[in-house]
């Protein structure tokens, strides 16, 4: 077995990204709104790239390339708005199974758009990641609220992802990391000023309450974010990437059962008949990524 080391990244970021959605749940019942803590996220990591484009930004590409991190800022864009949308709709824990589809999602548009190599125990690794956010999904809320809805968001959100981290792996390589990160962020960053005429409030009206859990939050999601597609670039596979990264349904489920009462999350209502579901889900999981790190 030949282990990548840079598969640990993914790994973490799947940890951060619940973490961070959970958070972002909290700040909901404070009136935060999902177009404020949009906004939070994308400027925040816009922040964290602008000074790479200064230290290792190397060759300055022509005007007219610049489509392509436009093309990939606006995927990035709809991936968070989606996903912000979907919190506002539903519950963490049919958000995050439902995302998981981007595993699929990305190795169909791989090979789709020939970027790159998806090999066979790839796609098997992408099928049983795929039926493990399934099960772990199956019979938690299956009946709350709006739970169609908020399915369908997810999905937008995990498609516009999904489109987004193979433009990835096939344009990075030839900008590089300091010339093609910077200007996708921030130019997803000044598209997120659309959200500002949708605010409740100014940011300065949040309560501290608020902003306690608002703002740890959309820095996570900024972090998550950043993470993944640096890992895409430095593992050299989207697929690979999100296979490992699909172990976030698993966090999922696992923080909500073990401290979602934290964040005061009302979700811990396992049976034992679900719990068993989503243990073999776990199972599978484990399975899709060793197919991956052989």
């Amino acid at each position: 077995m030949k282990f990548d080391a840079s598969l640990l990244l993914p790994l973490a970021c799947a940890l951060i990204y619940v973490v961070g959605a959970l958070m972002v749940k909290r700040a909901t019942a404070f009136g935060v709104g999902i177009w404020r803590t949009s906004f939070l996220s994308n400027v925040a990591v816009a922040v964290l790239f602008v000074p790479v484009w200064f230290r290792y930004g190397g060759q300055i590409h022509p005007l007219a390339d610049y489509w392509q991190p436009a093309v990939a800022a606006l995927l990035f864009f709809g991936g968070q708005a989606f996903t912000f949308l979907a919190l506002k709709q539903g519950d963490v824990s049919v958000i995050t199974p439902v995302m998981g589809t981007k595993v699929i999602l990305v190795a169909l548009f791989s090979s789709l758009l020939r970027v790159g190599e998806v090999p066979l125990q790839w796609w098997v690794g992408a099928v049983l990641s795929t039926v493990a956010i399934g099960l772990l999904h199956f019979g938690g809320e299956l009946h709350r609220r709006h739970t169609g809805r908020t399915a369908l968001l997810a999905l937008c959100s995990a498609t516009s992802f999904s489109l987004g981290d193979v433009f990835l792996q096939k344009w990075v390589p030839v900008w590089g990391l300091g010339n093609f990160f910077p200007p996708m962020f921030l130019i997803a960053g000044l598209m997120s000023c659309a959200f500002v005429p949708f605010f409740r409030a100014p940011l300065s009206a949040m309560p501290a309450e608020a902003w306690r859990w608002v703002a740890p939050g959309a820095l996570l999601l900024a972090l998550n974010n950043a993470g993944v597609v640096l890992a895409i670039v430095l593992v050299g596979s989207a697929t690979a990437v999100n296979i490992v990264y699909s172990v976030r349904g698993l966090f999922s489920v696992l923080l909500v059962w073990l401290v979602g009462h934290w964040f005061a999350n009302d979700e811990k209502q396992l049976g034992g008949h679900v719990l068993r579901l989503r243990l073999a889900g776990a199972g599978l999981m484990v399975a899709a990524i060793v197919l991956v790190l052989i």
